[in-house]
């Protein structure tokens, strides 16, 4: 495996993107979901999106990050609203002029017929590589337990506290980041949030949402919907992990 940044190969940007996504399509229909999708975006850090390539030179993976402040005189937790939030912070630290000294990994995506035989690991050592040589001290995460889909109504921090006989994290990806040096430092209970209307979850989805909660293909929590107000939201925790360098 060979990794690459955008910088170097901005050629591969259509056949990175391609490889799929982390979740639910539906995450990218989120204001955040929309702007990490954009080439500008994109483009503006393309230092930090890494490409693994096989020996054919086809991508095999991407992992997407950012540089922010934190901690900072103004950031001195890491934010409940996650993976949100940490965008919004990157963006805000560009626009401010304000030096970043942390990485935050944004997502991870193995090829299809690749995932489940070990890429994601080398990903996340790549970007605490490559935050290691841009000086940055630590590479955060807002991680998306993998686990969780089969389990979307259970509570996040019941869900997240599980352990094996062995002592180590239950949920595999999670226990990837563990294995690697990462700990937990709490978890996000709004790392992702999106509405839309009923037609619009239908479009994303393929379900017809009912009076409720509803469970989604992809989803780490329910959709709440109303009917009678033609509109569903979906709030999706997530849980920080930090690694120090």
């Amino acid at each position: 495996m060979r990794v690459v940044d955008l910088a170097g190969r901005p050629d591969l940007l259509d056949a990175a993107l391609a490889l799929g996504d982390v979740g639910g399509q539906f995450i990218y229909q989120g204001a955040s979901g929309r702007m990490i999708t954009g080439e500008r975006f994109l483009r503006h850090w393309a230092r930090y999106f890494l490409i693994a390539l096989d020996d054919d030179g086809t991508p095999m993976a991407r992992a997407l990050s950012v540089p922010l402040a934190y901690p900072a005189p103004d950031r001195t937790e890491l934010p409940d609203h996650g993976w949100d939030q940490a965008i919004e912070w990157a963006a805000q630290d560009v626009m401010d002029g304000r030096a970043p000294n942390a990485l935050c990994a944004l997502e991870v995506v193995i090829a299809p017929h690749l995932r489940g035989t070990g890429l994601s690991a080398p990903m996340l050592k790549a970007l605490k590589a490559r935050a290691a040589e841009t000086g940055l001290r630590k590479l955060i995460v807002s991680v998306r337990p993998i686990g969780k889909e089969a389990e979307p109504t259970v509570p996040m921090p019941e869900y997240a506290a599980r352990r094996r006989a062995d002592g180590l994290l239950a949920d595999r990806w999670l226990r990837t980041h563990e294995r690697l040096g990462a700990r937990v430092v709490k978890v996000c209970p709004f790392a992702v949030t999106l509405s839309g209307s009923l037609a619009d979850w239908h479009d994303w989805t393929g379900v017809k949402l009912q009076e409720g909660e509803n469970v989604i293909p992809g989803g780490i929590a329910p959709v709440h919907a109303s009917v009678a107000h033609d509109t569903a939201t979906y709030v999706e925790p997530n849980v920080w992990m930090d690694h120090p360098m």
